[in-house]
């Protein structure tokens, strides 16, 4: 049954990669088959009788699945026809590497029922937050685009061309940070206060929690400046790079060294 949604996910995702844009109603009833079916392959993927699943490989496929999930409800919305084309393959990649570097099984036996809502709201936070960076690169190279356009048309500056206005674009973005912010903020509360249920002693202030702790000071210092300042531009650009780059730091980088060139596991 996994494999069955794993291969259905994958080509339905391809398909929708390459379809032309005229094909609309094709694309939202393909894009909501391959969500569907990754979101089965995710569920058998982290989840077992009595364990958890959890690994780099399995955050970077459910980031995508949540990216995809964006992009299918926004684009009821906006016109986002170049995010597709940029989505789709990546999603392709994420669940190809879920089956490849399937991570580590956490036995949930003598675990605080905490421990499961507090990974959830964890790999949700980092998921609509790489979503929020992955935005914010788009956005930068369509405004690069602007100031030096050429008739080149290549794919990427094809599907430049097909994103909504920068204006909507940075809607958007903000709207992804300050979702991303509260989840956040709740993976933080949740590890502060639960620390001895979840993890079975007090709060160690290793590299995970410190740049987990710094990430939220910078998302936070950058919804502040947007609010009180009108932060927008390069300065959002940075931002959002640098807290996202310390979230990375924080789970999937260490996590990769640690099962892939260590061949280790750890929570």
């Amino acid at each position: 049954m996994q494999t069955y949604f794993f291969f259905l996910a994958a080509l339905a995702y391809a398909v929708c990669a390459l379809l032309p844009s005229s094909q609309g109603r094709l694309i939202a009833a393909l894009t909501g088959i391959a969500w569907l079916s990754h979101g089965a392959t995710l569920w058998f993927d982290l989840m077992a009788p009595g364990t958890l699943r959890f690994g780099f490989s399995a955050m970077l496929s459910a980031a995508l699945w949540v990216s995809v999930g964006a992009y299918w409800i926004e684009n009821r919305n906006f016109s986002l026809d170049g995010l597709r084309r940029m989505v789709m393959p990546c999603a392709v990649l994420a669940i190809a590497l879920a089956w490849a570097f399937p991570g580590n099984q956490v036995v949930l036996e003598g675990k605080s029922a905490v421990f499961g809502w507090h990974i959830t709201v964890a790999v949700l936070a980092y998921s609509t937050l790489t979503i929020a960076a992955f935005h914010a690169v788009l956005m930068a190279l369509q405004e690069s685009r602007l100031h030096t356009r050429s008739e080149r048309r290549g794919f990427l500056s094809g599907a430049l061309d097909q994103l909504p206005a920068l204006l909507t674009m940075e809607k958007l973005l903000f709207r992804m940070i300050g979702l991303g912010f509260i989840l956040l903020s709740l993976t933080v509360l949740s590890g502060i206060v639960f620390s001895e249920q979840l993890f079975g002693k007090a709060l160690t202030w290793d590299h995970k929690s410190v740049f987990t702790l710094l990430s939220w000071l910078l998302f936070a210092v950058l919804l502040a400046g947007r609010r009180f300042r009108g932060w927008r531009g390069k300065t959002a650009l940075t931002f959002t790079l640098a807290g996202f780059a310390t979230l990375l730091l924080a789970y999937v980088g260490s996590r990769f060294v640690l099962e892939v060139v260590l061949h280790r596991g750890y929570l």
